[in-house]
């Protein structure tokens, strides 16, 4: 039976994983197991630009960012059913903790597995950052600035123009984490990124070589303003931007729903039983010598096209139109001109997204203000706060339903509000995944931004639930995911082994146990999720084996034990599992300090081997 290590419990190790991936397709430019460089720039041929002078985007520490975003952690998520809505059955996530760690956390369980991001990060305005200059260990900056560590060193830093590094503080900061996402995208995933002036070119240049300049999509100007500052200095400024990429050419782009003022226009004053439609022009404001013939309207009147012009449609065309009712003369049927009629049942069901998304359409900042006071009864415990209209236009533009979206940036829960109310009003039911910092929140009764966040997803699901047409229909509130689960980042579950010569007999016997006294079951249960890539979400069931709890997970894809005093019986119930549930793969999961003794350990691992079970492992 192996035992867990430090380096099972933590994130992947992308540096590793990285040249491992390199040594399957350049199996010869390693020597003596490191890479010989002048061997690999042979391989790659003309490929390499090792040009002094050359085209590309860099700042100070740019390197360390890089090797920011390749550094494991050693963290875990605690799981907080307390705080939470439908734990056992919902399939959303909260995380409260430093996105860096988060992101890093996830890479196993959530690799190429979201369909799309969106983040609204800070812009870069000049106030203070709440993420740290020094960024050797986000886990430790966690913990520092959740009190719950001493504050020792820990600092925030103004970042304002004069500093010297007001860019690149910024990029600092966001490039390990645009990394990090990169990395949870599907193939045919996507990222939105909202941004003011301040920031955009460079978040372009940092997207470009990211996500590959050949992966730009669109550059969206939303219209954040629908009134006039009267007391700007220079321009009123009415826009930001959301900037579009994706991770492949797989990307296949949705067309938005119709709106309510897009769909009027389509009338039905004949009553035609093909249903409402719009009229188009036949005139072309040319003259093509193969379109110039008279017609007949239903009076008799022969009518040809007005000077300098001629029709759209050959002769033939237009009898065939005729013949089919597709030809409108007005009401009185005795109109000069004719024209097309176009059915909305036959027109594409949507509308191609355009780069300019107004305040009517995607909302504005003031009606995200009036949005978010309603759903707080009256208080607005957020500044600035993003309209769900805007987000749900980008959740129509690259979703389908079952997708999962996430958000790093969460802010006051935005997007989580948008996907519930977009997977109430269609079928597209979507799950969530949104991080926090639990930023200090001058809001009154919430001591954090993550606070605020929990409560606006709660009041948005009790929202959702009120005016949903599917319970309107009957189906009840099962067909609907309206909760979430809540993990906080802590550090890991397992006591790391750092002996001290004077407590020397203490520390060993401490280490004989090595799960952390303050820690629960679950605690280390999700831990292991992490460890072995599951979804946090994934179904879970405890069973009663001779008195032992034994969790079921993934229907028995994962089966975790941690009791003490662990005997023979309870392996063998452990053992039955696997025919009663018959998983593809079947891992099981000890205490090391659970069992009597090591003999007991060793026929555990045997009689687990017998039953085909060959994955045992004890932590």
């Amino acid at each position: 039976m192996k035992k867990l290590t430090k380096e099972d419990g933590s994130s992947p190790d992308v540096v590793a994983d990285n040249i491992e991936k390199l040594r399957e397709i350049f199996p010869e430019v390693f020597a003596d197991g490191c890479i010989d460089f002048h061997a690999l720039r042979q391989t790659l041929g003309e490929n390499v630009d090792d040009r002094e002078e050359r085209y590309s985007f860099t700042w100070h520490g740019k390197s360390r960012a890089r090797q920011i975003a390749q550094m494991p952690s050693a963290g875990t998520l605690l799981p907080c059913p307390e705080e939470s809505v439908n734990w056992d059955t919902t399939k959303n996530i909260f995380i409260e903790g430093d996105n860096l760690e988060v992101l890093k956390l996830l890479q196993k369980s959530y690799h190429r597995k979201v369909k799309m991001i969106y983040i609204d990060p800070p812009y870069n305005t000049g106030k203070e950052f709440i993420y740290p200059d020094k960024w050797q260990d986000n886990l430790d900056t966690y913990l520092r600035y959740t009190g719950q560590v001493d504050d020792e060193g820990f600092k925030l830093s103004a970042n304002s123009e004069t500093s010297g590094r007001y860019h690149t503080n910024w990029l600092n900061m966001m490039y390990p984490r645009l990394k990090l996402a990169r990395n949870l995208l599907r193939d045919d995933g996507v990222i939105f990124v909202s941004i003011d002036d301040h920031e955009v070119q460079n978040l372009r240049y940092m997207l470009d070589e990211i996500f590959g300049s050949e992966n730009f999509y669109a550059s969206i100007a939303w219209q954040k303003r629908d009134t006039t500052a009267a007391d700007a200095r220079g321009f009123s400024v009415s826009h930001e931007y959301v900037v579009m990429y994706r991770r492949t050419e797989s990307f296949k782009r949705n067309l938005l729903p119709r709106t309510p003022d897009q769909e009027a226009n389509y009338k039905n004053p004949d009553d035609d039983l093909r249903g409402p439609w719009i009229r188009t022009s036949l005139i072309r404001k040319q003259v093509r010598e193969n379109r110039l013939y008279e017609i007949e309207n239903p009076s008799g009147r022969r009518i040809s096209p007005p000077a300098g012009t001629s029709w759209r449609l050959p002769p033939e065309k237009f009898e065939e139109l005729t013949t089919d009712g597709r030809i409108w003369w007005g009401v009185s049927r005795d109109g000069n001109l004719p024209f097309k009629k176009s059915f909305l049942s036959e027109v594409q069901q949507g509308v191609v997204p355009i780069t300019w998304w107004d305040h009517k359409f995607a909302g504005s900042n003031r009606t995200s203000k009036v949005e978010i006071r309603d759903l707080f009864g009256g208080k607005v415990p957020f500044d600035t706060p993003k309209p769900t209209r805007l987000i749900k236009q980008m959740l129509h533009v690259a979703t389908a339903p079952g997708d999962l979206v996430m958000d790093f940036f969460a802010g006051s829960g935005t997007t989580g509000h948008a996907a519930l109310d977009v997977s109430a009003g269609t079928e597209r039911k979507l799950r969530f995944l949104l991080v926090q910092l639990p930023e200090v929140a001058d809001a009154g009764e919430y001591a954090t931004i993550s606070d605020v966040a929990k409560a606006r997803l709660r009041a948005a699901g009790g929202a959702v639930r009120l005016r949903s047409p599917l319970l309107d229909q009957g189906i009840g509130s099962g067909s609907l995911d309206l909760g979430f689960k809540v993990f906080k980042l802590s550090s890991s579950n397992i006591k790391p082994w750092d002996a001290d010569f004077d407590t020397m007999d203490q520390d060993l016997v401490d280490a004989i146990d090595n799960i952390k006294s303050d820690r629960s079951e679950d605690d280390v249960l999700y831990e292991l999720l992490l460890k072995y890539g599951l979804d946090l979400a994934i179904p879970t069931e405890s069973r009663d084996i001779e008195g032992r709890r034994v969790t079921v997970i993934g229907a028995g894809a994962l089966i975790v034990c941690l009791a003490d005093d662990i005997t023979l019986e309870v392996v063998s119930g452990i053992a039955a599992l696997r025919e009663e549930l018959k998983p593809e793969v079947m891992r099981v999961v000890f205490k090391d300090s659970g069992f009597a003794d090591d003999v007991a350990k060793t026929n555990a691992a045997q009689i687990l081997e017998q039953a085909g079970i060959d994955d045992v492992k004890s932590l």
